[in-house]
């Protein structure tokens, strides 16, 4: 008889409900029981585990790694999916082996890189993948240099933070001054330039920003499943024109993929993403981890979870190619349960070492998650 496979998620993105989805419907009918850990009671992860658990708060990433170490060999996981604190528990690797525990990340040398996204696009132009220009800048004076003359190029100028992930602190600059059209509608991305000059100037600690020009649709966001010889087994793009979505395995956005992919060893899981300068791709950002859309896959009948999984495990799938390319689709929102208690107040020490009870679906509020629909 074939023993379960024990999986940790560890403070992870709510999309992820659809990852555990698919682990439990994998092909190969394997029973997989998932833990789950967050800050957060009421995220929907922990209501989708098996077993769940608060996690403490205020610990250093040296500190974390001990916790990491301590749960793997209490509830015996089998595979580690580590998010939070990624860079500090890839460096412990053989600790992880050591107690039985696979990490479903990449070596250390490969989530350096990628973190800070200045030496990433040196290090992706020095082996061929065109980058979009990039200024790095710290204070008010080299914001507006690189501003003006990327609006003497004709290009619009964005900027976002040299460390950072899912888009957070993108802002796209525009020189029309502030007034109530500014506040009509939704909220935008765009940011007056005199406010952001201002407030740098104002600012008591230099930015740590990335300007560059805004790029253009379609935006590609390339899936890797790379093994720890290098080789990609599996890359599929997944693109996004406004609400519309759909799949490419055009060799234009695949290749550079695959050369980024192998060339800094991103094992496991990773998403390399791109957008247009002008009529080439060029790269936007590398995620050393599984992306929250990579459930989508599902739509080309593909279980990427799952097949990493087993490559976490020694189980080589092979080369994975898609048997088909979905149809174009959109994303929804849509409901997911919530334990049953929503706990509002951080809990004492003594609470801290019991865990969090599974959640009881059939009794559970509900939670907002993006869920897709066949245009």
């Amino acid at each position: 008889m074939v023993s379960r496979v024990r999986v940790w998620l560890n403070r992870t993105y709510a999309e992820n409900v659809f990852f555990m989805d698919q682990l439990r419907r994998n092909p190969s009918d394997r029973a997989v029981e998932i833990h789950a850990t967050h800050g957060d009671p009421d995220s929907p992860v922990l209501a989708a585990a098996d077993t769940a658990d608060l996690e403490p708060e205020g610990l250093s990433p040296a500190a974390y790694v001990e916790f990491a170490l301590d749960l793997c060999a209490r509830r015996s996981i089998d595979v580690f999916v580590p998010r939070l604190h990624q860079a500090a528990i890839v460096a412990h690797r053989a600790e992880f082996e050591a107690v039985g525990t696979a990490l479903l990340a990449p070596p250390p040398q490969a989530v350096a890189v990628f973190q800070d996204k200045v030496i990433a696009y040196e290090a992706v132009q020095a082996i061929g993948v065109p980058v979009p220009p990039w200024w790095r800048v710290r204070g008010a004076g080299e914001l507006l240099a690189a501003v003006e003359e990327l609006e003497a190029g004709g290009h619009k100028a964005c900027f976002k933070p040299a460390s950072g992930a899912g888009g957070v602190g993108f802002r796209v600059i525009t020189r029309a001054p502030f007034s109530l059209l500014h506040l009509d509608g939704f909220p935008t991305p765009y940011v007056q330039l005199d406010l952001v000059l201002r407030a740098l100037r104002e600012a008591e600690e230099p930015v740590d920003w990335l300007v560059m020009p805004r790029l253009e649709q379609p935006e590609v966001s390339v899936d890797c499943l790379t093994g720890r010889d290098n080789l990609v087994r599996l890359a599929v793009g997944r693109t996004k024109h406004g609400r519309r979505r759909g799949f490419t395995l055009h060799e234009q956005f695949l290749e550079p993929a695959r050369r980024i992919a192998e060339g800094f060893g991103l094992h496991h899981l990773s998403n390399i993403q791109f957008r247009m300068f002008g009529e080439r791709p060029v790269l936007m950002d590398v995620n050393a981890r599984p992306a929250g859309g990579l459930h989508q896959l599902s739509l080309c009948g593909v279980n990427a979870p799952w097949a990493a999984v087993r490559l976490a495990l020694g189980d080589d799938p092979g080369q994975i190619v898609p048997p088909f390319l979905g149809q174009d689709y959109t994303v929804v929102s849509g409901p997911r349960p919530l334990r049953p208690v929503s706990v509002s107040a951080r809990r004492t020490e003594q609470e801290a070492a019991a865990p969090v009870r599974p959640a009881v679906p059939a009794h559970a509020q509900a939670a907002s998650a993006a869920e897709v629909l066949p245009l």
